[in-house]
């Protein structure tokens, strides 16, 4: 390429220069001279500093990276017969790993007969995502498979934002907070909750867990 389109370190045109003179010019200013546009007329050419350019890419790669939020597929059990209490305790616990920024997959497990009614475990369901209708979406609608019924849902944050909004408008005009605290046994219940790997590999006897356990942790 015997002549180039030249831009300088402060991204001014220069204009078109022979392919020697930038050199030249690179040279004396103790920079790179990088091709960045090679299929124009003439090629668009410039002057930088290439080891100090790719560093800050870097940089900035690593920064991004830094504040991706891994998300993670939490479970949520529970059997037809459970009571109102525990309901509330396992909503509770969804709730606490979607404001983590978790999806969380909302399991009713049937044992026996129980299969035969499976409007119970979709009026659970619709129980749960009612009640957490203010801070997340349904992201897979209620489907049952096999002797597992489950809902997916992902934390909206739209609403999450209004709801802070209210929180920090009410704290100011000095009222209480719009939501109490999270009790021990809820925080420690999410940290806990299964996180959903292979679903083939699931055991039935999966179903003796407790109503008050979410379940253990597993990898895929």
């Amino acid at each position: 390429m015997p002549e180039v389109r030249l831009i300088d370190e402060e991204g001014r045109q220069v204009g078109v220069v022979k392919t020697v003179e930038a050199l030249s010019m690179a040279r004396e200013r103790d920079v790179d001279l990088v091709e960045v546009a090679a299929q124009a007329s003439p090629p668009v050419a410039r002057l930088m500093d290439f080891g100090r350019f790719k560093y800050e890419q870097s940089k900035k790669e690593r920064e991004a990276k830094k504040h991706q939020q891994n998300v993670q597929l939490r479970e949520v059990r529970m059997k037809p017969k459970i009571d109102d209490h525990d309901i509330d305790f396992k909503t509770r616990t969804a709730a606490k790993l979607l404001k983590q920024g978790d999806k969380v997959k909302v399991t009713v497990m049937f044992r026996g007969r129980e299969i035969t009614h499976p409007q119970i475990g979709k009026a659970l369901l619709d129980r749960v995502i009612a009640s957490l209708d203010h801070i997340a979406m349904v992201e897979k609608e209620a489907m049952l498979e096999g002797r597992h019924m489950t809902v997916i849902l992902a934390a909206d944050k739209k609403k999450m934002a209004a709801l802070a909004r209210a929180a920090a408008a009410a704290a100011a005009a000095g009222q209480a907070p719009v939501e109490e605290e999270e009790d021990e046994a809820v925080a420690a219940a999410a940290a806990e909750a299964r996180i959903v790997g292979d679903e083939e590999n699931d055991h039935e006897d999966d179903d003796d867990l407790g109503e008050d356990e979410a379940g253990d942790d597993t990898g895929d």
